[in-house]
């Protein structure tokens, strides 16, 4: 099982960021898709995230500002990230899940400083 997460960097306040998750190894489709952030210190925080029932979550934090995006056709979900704060700064983790089976990437860096 891979999740393959790209798309992080040093992005300034109000700028915008697009992270991917690329998924092989396992039937995508019969998956729950998550992105789960961490900050520095902080406990690990469901971002955004859709169900195989196609139930679309988002965390209030980021309610207008974040678009989440699911491809199972090419495997992969997407995190548009609008007007990002410097709250937003944490490492973005795709995971996939199923009642049984829970699946974590290694996730990447978005950082938000001027």
């Amino acid at each position: 099982v891979q999740l393959q997460a790209s798309g992080g960097g040093v992005v300034q306040p109000g700028g915008s960021a697009r992270l991917s998750c690329a998924a092989s190894g396992f039937t995508f489709s019969d998956y729950w898709m998550y992105w789960v952030r961490q900050a520095p210190g902080k406990q690990r925080e469901l971002v955004a995230g859709i169900t195989t029932g196609g139930y679309l979550y988002y965390a209030d934090s980021v309610k207008g500002r974040f678009t989440y995006s699911r491809d199972n056709i090419k495997n992969i979900i997407d995190l548009q990230m609008n007007s990002l704060k410097p709250e937003d700064t944490a490492v973005y983790i795709c995971n996939a899940r199923t009642r049984s089976r829970d699946y974590w990437g290694q996730g990447t860096l978005v950082t938000v400083s001027s």
